[in-house]
């Protein structure tokens, strides 16, 4: 939250409604349903390490991520889950003291929160997260995915234009 809070009027401007104003909320369960239902639709419909190319670029390919982003501390377990829980409570507690950054902020945040609460589902539930997007460059795989994931990344994308990128009024 450098510099000055943006004019009235802007697309960022104004306090970010809270995680349990109705933006907040939506958002987040939005993002909690897809999330969940679409990892129940993966894991009914394909057999782990299955492939079946969707677009040139995307294909869908179960695996179980016992890891974080990227598989990254993969076996991690329990402390991956209680480090799941303080990142989420900073990103609480960073929305709650937030005083600009209007709507987009409040997207962004309740994205971060509803991907980590996607995930977390998954680890208390399964002991794995559900990936079954894979990004791919022809035979060059990038990443394995989910829509947790995905919000994970445009969350923060939201908030660097909010927050990091200088008004141009």
């Amino acid at each position: 939250m450098s510099g000055a809070p943006a004019p009235a009027g802007t697309w960022r401007s104004g306090r970010p409604a809270g995680p349990l104003s109705p933006l907040g909320l939506a958002i987040t369960l939005i993002v909690v349903i897809v999330d969940q239902g679409a990892k129940l639709w993966a894991s009914a419909g394909l057999a782990s390490g299955q492939s079946v190319p969707v677009l040139p670029f995307l294909t869908l390919y179960r695996v179980e991520n016992t890891g974080i982003a990227f598989s990254f501390l993969s076996g991690g377990g329990g402390p991956l889950t209680l480090a799941t829980l303080a990142i989420t409570a900073g990103v609480i507690a960073f929305w709650l003291r937030s005083d600009d950054g209007g709507w987009v902020a409040a997207t962004g945040f309740a994205a971060i929160f509803g991907g980590a609460l996607g995930n977390l589902i998954d680890r208390l539930r399964l002991g794995h997260v559900v990936d079954f997007l894979l990004l791919h460059f022809g035979e060059r795989a990038l990443f394995v995915f989910n829509p947790a994931d995905a919000a994970l990344t445009v969350g923060p994308i939201l908030l660097v234009a909010v927050y990091l990128v200088p008004s141009k009024h």
